[in-house]
């Protein structure tokens, strides 16, 4: 016998039993969405290599150790999607969207080579929101808020927002030799990881998830009082219209993301209730991005939110939404009954907007047709038999109480929609 084909590690299958929570949590955030006027849009699993080299940075854990690169029957190099703004800046470029302001979300599946644990998986899921061709700080409140009230409407709890400014790429640049000084003093102290960035890539050393580097880059002088003129006032506007809205937030120096194209404005939500996984939404501008792909230069800012981890923080603390459950479930014995009880089925369906109906088939005794119904969570369980079928009627069961009445089949509709 052969041996079963399994999943590919940290490729996870996502059950009947667990979907209903994701198509819940997917429907309150495209409502949020839409209610900020942000529309939707699709690209391609699939881009070619050099699409996330230039954009996310070739120094970055994610282009050098994590994506999913291949060559295709053309010889072309082509790689799996390891995040969205990439392929979403390049479809609004080549289909001609940033010759005016743009509002855009999408959601979909994620590739990224990693060591799988817990909230941090090989193929994982993201909404993504994007917005195009705004100047100033109010897309970056917009975009701070809209997630607040997404958090709002999920009814979640346990997540803090917190902010920093990168500044302009001129500030950072200047910034970047103070910071090479300050390591070069300490460079007995860096991790392996950190000795190759000091050259190539010295901000991401402040991002380390090493322990040993922690007292070290706290020590580490910070971007934040090094930020030039415009975008100290953008930030300080930014943190005024948090402060009117009365969201609470945490100024975070060290907060700098992992993706090169990210500048200004970057931002975390972050909980301490999933481990060491616990960023459930990131984001932040990347103004520079356009035209560093190729194209004529428009302002931009995103976010991307973890489906995975954001439903484990629901789990977490206790705030998975309700799932509808069946209404009815419609049992039938004899061979002319079944084919009667799936015509009603239908003119049910047709009658009773959004009636959650399952309709027994394969046949089986009326004791084991009544267990499935039983386990269905049906509120009502239908009966027809060789009696009701010549009356015209139904037995109704009330499954809660155990009460059983008839009902015309011309009223069964009536019925239930009590």
């Amino acid at each position: 016998m052969a041996d079963i084909i399994r999943s590919i590690r940290g490729m996870n299958d996502i059950l009947p039993d667990v979907t209903p929570y994701w198509q819940a949590v997917e429907t309150a955030l495209k409502e949020v969405l839409s209610g900020y006027g942000y529309q939707e849009i699709r690209f391609p699993i699939v881009e070619k290599t050099e699409l996330f080299c230039r954009s996310i940075g070739e120094v970055t854990d994610i282009v050098e150790k994590e994506m999913y690169t291949f060559n295709d029957r053309n010889g072309d190099q082509l790689t799996l999607r390891p995040e969205g703004t990439a392929g979403c800046v390049r479809a609004a470029m080549q289909n001609g969207l940033l010759n005016q302001t743009q509002r855009l979300w999408y959601m979909g599946p994620m590739f990224r080579h990693e060591r799988p644990q817990k909230g941090r998986y090989r193929q994982f899921h993201q909404i993504g929101v994007e917005a195009y061709g705004f100047n100033g700080p109010d897309i970056d409140a917009e975009m701070i808020l809209m997630t607040a009230r997404i958090w709002k409407k999920l009814g979640l709890t346990g997540a803090t927002l917190q902010i920093n400014s990168l500044g302009s790429t001129e500030a950072r640049l200047a910034y970047r030799d103070v910071l090479v000084a300050y390591f070069e003093n300490h460079k007995e102290q860096l991790d392996e990881d950190s000795q190759r960035r000091l050259s190539s890539n010295p901000l991401r050393i402040l991002d380390s998830k090493n322990p040993a580097m922690q007292a070290l880059n706290d020590a580490a002088p910070k971007l934040i009082d090094h930020l030039d003129d415009t975008s100290r006032q953008e930030f300080d506007t930014l943190c005024q219209s948090l402060d009117d809205a009365g969201l609470e937030y945490e100024v975070n120096p060290r907060l700098v993301r992992g993706l090169d194209y990210y500048g200004k404005t970057v931002f975390e939500w972050v909980t301490e209730h999933l481990g060491s996984q616990g960023t459930i939404c990131a984001g932040g501008r990347y103004d520079g991005l356009v035209s560093q792909l190729g194209g004529k230069g428009a302002t931009a800012i995103g976010f991307a939110i973890g489906i995975e981890r954001l439903i484990a923080l629901l789990e977490t603390t206790d705030a998975l939404p309700d799932i509808p459950s069946i209404d009815v479930y419609f049992v039938a014995v004899g061979e002319q009954a079944a084919r009667q009880s799936l015509l009603l089925a239908e003119q049910l369906r047709d009658q009773v907007e959004n009636l959650k109906l399952i309709t027994h088939c394969g046949g089986g005794s009326f004791k084991n047709q009544f267990k499935r119904a039983d386990r269905s969570g049906a509120r009502w369980t239908l009966i027809l038999g060789d009696d009701e079928l010549s009356q015209q009627v139904v037995g109704v069961k009330t499954m809660a109480t155990g009460e059983q009445e008839t009902v015309a089949w011309d009223a069964l509709a009536s019925y239930l929609k009590l």
